[in-house]
């Protein structure tokens, strides 16, 4: 008895410690249910700042400007991936399995990091574009990022998985990367636009420049990219200058669905009549 007495404040702090680390380690709902493995480590950012200094690395102040802090953020984002990759090569050349493992861990984690450009104007290709060659291999990446986003729960939110609409959205910019003069790419920069509006959270400042790519790249483009873009600064951003004029772009050049125009010839009436009216977007 007087042994098992002795015992308990140590299996206390055993269960203590499993239920925090446990906590930690759940807080990405893209890896819930999912059984983390490697280590845990944490260092002070003041210590990860010396360390950074001791190796000549430099560490840019927040005092600087936007752009700054956004290409260093870029240029130390890629030294990490590019690190990890010879730390994980080490590892495998002299044949150190686990810490291979835990490298190849984390560099598998870096995949599920959306890395914003930050600048909204960088997070899309430049306007200059002309979509007039017909590309196979970019319409089987168009056809395969439709059908991750119907997997995805596109027009079904109960069906809804976020994971499978960033990888669309992957698929999606990798064609108009790869293929710049594709007749697919005004498309891809419209459905880019609906998973930025509708499923990426907090995200409507780059649905709206996908949307604006859309038509830039074929002012006749079959999809609403000027409606929707329209309600979202309308809606969302509160920018009911932006959405009064693209509402007079919808009257003009997107005819062809008449529940927009109606509602688009609404909102220009109610706008320019200086009335704010809170009903929900269409």
């Amino acid at each position: 008895m007087f042994r098992f007495i002795n015992r308990l404040p140590f299996a206390f702090a055993l269960v203590a410690g499993t239920v925090a680390l446990s906590a930690a380690c759940n807080v990405d709902p893209l890896y819930r249910g999912r059984r983390v493995e490697g280590p845990v480590t944490r260092e002070p950012a003041s210590k990860a700042r010396a360390d950074a200094a001791r190796s000549g690395v430099d560490v840019v102040s927040v005092s600087g400007n936007e752009v700054d802090l956004v290409e260093a953020v870029a240029t130390h984002r890629s030294l990490y991936h590019q690190h990890l990759e010879q730390l994980r090569d080490y590892y495998k050349s002299h044949g150190y399995a686990a810490k291979q493992g835990w490298a190849d861990f984390e560099l598998k984690g870096l995949k599920n990091v959306k890395a914003f450009r930050y600048l909204a104007e960088a997070e899309v290709p430049q306007s200059q574009l002309q979509p007039t060659e017909s590309v196979s291999e970019a319409d089987a990446m168009f056809q395969r990022a439709e059908e991750l986003m119907k997997q995805g729960g596109h027009g079904v939110p109960i069906f809804y998985r976020q994971k499978l609409m960033i990888e669309a959205a992957d698929v999606l910019r990798g064609l108009v990367e790869r293929y710049p003069n594709s007749d697919k790419v005004d498309d891809a920069a419209y459905l880019l636009g609906e998973i930025h509006k509708e499923y990426l959270p907090g995200q409507e400042l780059i649905a709206v420049k996908w949307y604006e790519r859309a038509w830039t790249w074929n002012p006749q483009t079959p999809f609403p990219a000027r409606f929707q873009a329209a309600v979202v600064y309308d809606y969302r951003l509160h920018d009911r200058d932006r959405a009064l004029e693209l509402y007079h772009a919808v009257a003009k050049d997107e005819t062809g669905d008449r529940s927009n125009l109606r509602f688009a010839q609404r909102r220009i009436n109610e706008l320019t009549s200086g009335e704010r009216t809170s009903q929900a977007s269409p």
